[in-house]
C-alpha cells in the first residue's frame, strides 16, 4: 500500500488516517463521558443536599459539542507533523474555542449562584437579592471581558492600543446611548439606595403593583389587575413612590353621620361608644373619635385608629367588623345613621304667610 505513504501537507495519507481515527474516538469518548456522567451525576445529585453535584451536572450540560470536537481534533492533531505557523495558528484556536466554553460555564455558574441565592434569601432580606443581582451582573461583565481581551491577545491582536483607543472611542459611544447610560446609572441607584426591592408593593402615580424584576433599563411591576407595568429607571426615580411595604402601622380615618332629629344624650355617647368598638378589636391602637361637623343633612363624627398591621387585608377585615359592630350598637342604641334628604317648604297662594305643608324627601 505505497499510497498509504503519500505525502500532505508534510504527513504521510497513514498518518492523516490515524489523526482522523483518534479524532473520531476522541469525540465519540467524549460525547460519551458527558452523557454517562449527566445521568448519573443528576440521579446522584437528587439524593444529595450539596450543591456542588448540581453545579457539575450544570456544567457537563452547558458543555457544547463545538468544544468537545475541537479538543477531539487536538488530540488527532497530536500525531501530525505540522509547521510552526500552522501549528501557532492551530494551537490559537483551540485555545480560543475553550475560552469560549470557560465563559458558557462561568455565566452558567453566576446565574446557577444567583437563583439558588434567591430561593434562599428572597423572603428574609429582598434587598440583599436585589444587590447580589447586580453584583451578578458586573461580575458577569468582567469575566466577558476578560476573555474577550484573552481571546484577542491569543489571535495575535494588540490588546494594549485596544484598549488605549477604546478609551478614546468610548467618549463618542457614551454621548451616543446616554439615555441607555442613564438608566444604567438609575438601576445602580435604585440597587445601592434600595428605595424598593423585590416582593415591594408600590404606587407610582396612579399605578400600583408588586416589584417583580429590576432590571439594567427598566423594572417591571406587576398590577393588581395582573397585568405587568414596565417603567424606565430614570423616571422612576424621578417619581414619587409610595412604598407600602415599609409601612409599620396603617392610619385609618372614617367619618360616619347621624339624623339631626337624635337626642343630646345620645350624640354624647357616640365618641365612646365608638372607641369602645375599636379598641375590642386586636391588633388595633385607638386614637380618637369627635362630633367633627354639622353636615347638609347629618351630624358628622370623625374616628381615627390605628392598625398595627401593613397587611391590606387584615386592614380590611378590621375596619369591616367595627362597621358590623357600629350597626348592631347602632341599631341597639336607637340612634339612626343619616342619608341624603331635603326638606320641601310649601307657600300658600293666598299669601297669608303660612306654609299649607312641608314635605321631607
Amino acid at each position: 500500500m505505497k499510497f498509504l505513504n503519500w505525502q500532505f501537507l508534510q504527513n504521510s495519507l497513514q498518518t492523516w488516517g490515524i489523526a482522523l481515527l483518534i479524532t473520531l474516538l476522541s469525540y465519540g469518548v467524549l460525547r460519551f463521558l458527558k452523557k454517562i456522567g449527566v445521568r448519573r451525576l443528576a440521579k446522584f445529585a437528587g439524593r444529595t443536599r450539596t450543591q456542588l453535584d448540581d453545579v457539575i451536572v450544570l456544567l457537563l450540560q452547558k458543555t457544547s459539542s463545538l468544544s468537545l470536537f475541537v479538543l477531539a481534533l487536538f488530540f488527532g492533531s497530536l500525531v501530525l507533523s505540522l509547521s510552526s505557523t500552522a501549528h501557532s495558528a492551530w494551537n490559537s484556536v483551540v485555545v480560543v474555542i475553550l475560552l469560549l466554553q470557560t465563559a458558557v460555564w462561568g455565566s452558567a455558574g453566576i446565574n446557577f449562584w444567583l437563583e439558588t441565592y434567591k430561593k434562599t434569601r428572597l423572603e428574609k432580606n429582598a434587598s440583599e437579592v436585589t444587590t447580589i443581582s447586580a453584583v451578578g451582573f458586573i461580575v458577569k461583565i468582567i469575566l466577558y471581558s476578560i476573555i474577550v481581551l484573552l481571546c484577542l491577545d491569543n489571535l495575535g491582536i494588540n490588546i494594549t492600543a485596544l484598549v488605549t483607543g477604546l478609551g478614546v472611542g468610548g467618549v463618542a459611544v457614551a454621548l451616543a446611548v446616554q439615555n441607555i447610560l442613564s438608566d444604567l446609572f438609575a438601576s445602580l441607584s435604585i440597587v445601592l439606595d434600595k428605595p424598593f426591592v423585590l416582593g415591594d408593593f408600590i404606587i407610582v402615580d396612579d399605578f400600583m403593583g408588586s416589584v417583580e424584576h429590576i432590571g439594567l433599563k427598566t423594572t417591571r411591576v406587576r398590577s393588581l389587575s395582573g397585568e405587568q407595568l414596565i417603567f424606565s429607571n430614570t423616571d422612576l426615580l424621578k417619581s414619587r413612590i409610595r412604598n407600602y411595604k415599609r409601612m409599620y402601622e396603617r392610619r385609618v380615618v372614617f367619618s360616619i353621620g347621624v339624623t339631626y332629629d337624635t337626642p343630646y344624650e345620645k350624640l354624647e355617647k357616640i365618641p365612646a361608644l365608638i372607641r369602645e368598638i375599636v379598641e375590642a378589636q386586636e391588633q388595633v391602637r385607638f386614637d380618637r373619635a369627635h362630633f367633627k361637623s354639622y353636615g347638609d343633612f347629618s351630624l358628622n363624627f370623625e374616628v381615627v385608629y390605628w392598625v398595627r398591621n401593613p397587611d391590606y387585608n387584615v386592614y380590611m377585615d378590621i375596619h369591616q367588623a367595627i362597621n358590623l359592630a357600629l350597626y348592631k350598637k347602632f341599631e341597639d342604641e336607637g340612634i339612626a345613621f343619616a342619608f341624603p334628604t331635603q326638606t320641601i317648604y310649601l307657600e300658600p297662594s293666598d299669601g297669608s304667610g303660612k306654609s299649607l305643608n312641608a314635605s321631607r324627601t
